[in-house]
């Protein structure tokens, strides 16, 4: 048993604890999309729409109550321990449980009260489609997870700070199972057993948040307190300074309000579509309210869930990134920081590229698996998908400006990217329908655009006060991009050859495998040969992944 526990609690390398938790976020997120297809099914595009009002006001409100406190515990739990503050470090903890305590209902009470003009805001005076009571509803529902989530979220943040990452992505994993559980065996029932409203369907649905945050929070409540010694533990003895709770509490705050701004920044621009998209589309742009009711729920709901498995690489690469790099910058060791910041582009670009450009070309048969036939839904997303990228890379940036606290550009790079993205959707709505291309790709394009603009500031920032020279990224970039487009040819050749067209969810299924396999082999067989896999991910860890595979092919 106690080898069993000490397996299970060793500390993670960066690039062993970036590989476990991606690996956790993105079977959370493939279990995420899955869900999907019997979930559309059941209640629809009108009902996915509902679903994404709600999700993306609770969206906000958790940034505010939780969003920074799992990344802000990690780096505060991070830096104590690696000085060897083991007391200073538990009273942290505990701190932080009482605060987001008295953030979460604070959250809750102000989504209760405020959900009806929140849902005129949404809504308007457009007829057709959900109503303001429904989506006032389906708000007032979700607050309740706001009372969960934040205390969850600081034990999250508690082994994270440890670098001990296996228990957080087992807690994701659980709360996904449970969530999505109910959402399909509760949906289900509401609306074709009990015969209940689209509204109290979608009700049940979004109250899943809430019983999946609270078994995901017992089960790290227990292991915490089984394997307690395992925390207390420290390599180095010191008599600790004496920090008070009031200065602690500062700390935690100060180190949480970044990651608050970057995470409401990240909703707002799905919340500028929202408050906007609909409202222009209907009104001066001809689209009937079912149209652009359909169009959001791509960008809001269904697109936004195919999209979170790209997007999840960058939250597994910073959940491991935090500490490590909190870590590096305590012990003053700039030539580590350069390095993992050049590591985590070369990774999220090695990954992200490909595999959105795959999703884009193979949009319709994507969609159709998912969600069946729909006119607008793989128009949208085969240019929605690049949004991921494009967020991917936002997160990664702006995070590890963060994380180096430089706060100033952190904001002001956060604050430039929103203005780019609002000053931009309307003009592109109607540039993009006065060239006799769908207005709403002037919508997305706005997004991207105000992203990369937030990347690129950052980027930049860092080359300047840090040193961080990108040439190995750029031509690791290079390399990638030239496999990729290799990789494009040949499947838009293959497409142009063999124009398989079908309504077939297994048709789809296995031209997506075909694809995916004939995609996947001649991107990683340029990229192995011209050695590109190999420097960003280091040859030892390549060596690892070969010989477990060895083993389990032996077993």
């Amino acid at each position: 048993m106690k080898n069993r526990k000490d397996k299970s609690f060793k500390k993670n390398s960066f690039m062993q604890g970036a590989f476990i938790a991606t690996f956790g976020i993105i079977l959370c997120k493939i279990i995420g999309i899955l869900y999907v297809i019997p979930f559309y099914a059941i209640i629809g595009e009108q009902g996915g729409a509902l679903y994404g009002y709600a999700y993306n006001i609770y969206s906000i409100f958790l940034g505010i109550s939780t969003a920074g406190i799992p990344l802000a515990m990690s780096k505060l739990i991070s830096e104590y321990h690696t000085m060897g503050y083991i007391k200073t470090k538990e009273r942290a903890f505990r701190l932080g449980k009482k605060v987001l305590n008295v953030m979460g209902i604070i959250s809750f009470i102000l989504l209760m009260i405020f959900a009806r003009p929140l849902a005129t805001m949404i809504i308007g005076n457009t007829l057709g489609g959900n109503t303001i009571e429904d989506v006032e509803f389906v708000i007032r529902i979700i607050s309740l997870s706001v009372l969960v989530v934040p205390i969850m979220s600081v034990y999250r943040g508690y082994f994270q700070g440890h670098k001990i990452i296996t228990p957080t992505s087992v807690s994701q994993v659980l709360e996904q199972l449970i969530r999505v559980f109910i959402i399909i065996v509760g949906s289900f029932l509401g609306m074709k057993v009990f015969n209940l409203s689209l509204r109290n369907t979608v009700g049940i649905a979004v109250f899943s948040a809430t019983i999946g945050a609270i078994c995901s929070y017992l089960y790290l409540k227990f292991v915490v307190k089984k394997n307690k010694k395992v925390f207390l533990e420290t390599e180095q003895k010191v008599k600790e300074s004496k920090i008070t709770n009031k200065e602690i509490v500062l700390k935690l705050l100060g180190y949480a309000f970044p990651f608050i701004m970057i995470d409401i920044f990240r909703s707002l621009y799905n919340s500028i579509d929202i408050f906007m998209l609909i409202n222009t589309l209907v009104n001066n742009l001809g689209y009937t309210k079912q149209a652009a009711e359909s169009i959001m729920s791509v960008i809001s709901t269904w697109g936004l869930k195919i999209n979170q498995i790209i997007i999840s690489i960058s939250t597994g690469i910073m959940i491991s990134l935090i500490p490590n790099l909190t870590s590096s910058i305590v012990k003053e060791d700039l030539v580590d920081v350069r390095k993992k910041i050049n590591q985590s582009l070369q990774i999220i670009l090695y990954l992200t590229i490909p595999m959105a450009i795959g999703l884009s070309i193979l949009s319709t048969n994507v969609w159709n698996v998912f969600y069946g036939v729909s006119e607008y839904g793989p128009k949208v997303y085969a240019l929605y998908v690049f949004v991921s990228v494009a967020t991917v890379l936002f997160t990664s940036s702006i995070t590890t400006t963060q994380i180096l606290k430089d706060y100033k550009m952190t904001f002001i790079a956060l604050i430039i990217g929103f203005l780019v993205k609002l000053s931009l959707n309307v003009p592109l709505l109607y540039g993009f329908h006065k060239m006799g291309l769908p207005a709403y790709y002037g919508s997305i394009m706005a997004t991207i655009i105000g992203f990369l603009t937030c990347t690129t500031m950052c980027l930049i920032f860092l080359h300047k006060k840090y040193k961080v020279d990108y040439e190995e990224t750029l031509k690791r970039f290079i390399n990638i991009l030239g496999a990729v487009i290799v990789m494009t040819i040949v499947l838009l050749t293959l497409k142009v050859i063999f124009p398989i067209v079908s309504t077939s969810k297994l048709i789809n299924i296995i031209i997506i495998v075909i694809y995916a396999l004939l995609g996947g082999i001649i991107y990683l067989g340029i990229t192995i040969k011209n050695k590109t896999l190999q420097k960003i991910f280091g040859d030892e860890i390549i060596s690892k992944i070969k010989r477990k595979l060895i083993k389990k092919g032996r077993a």
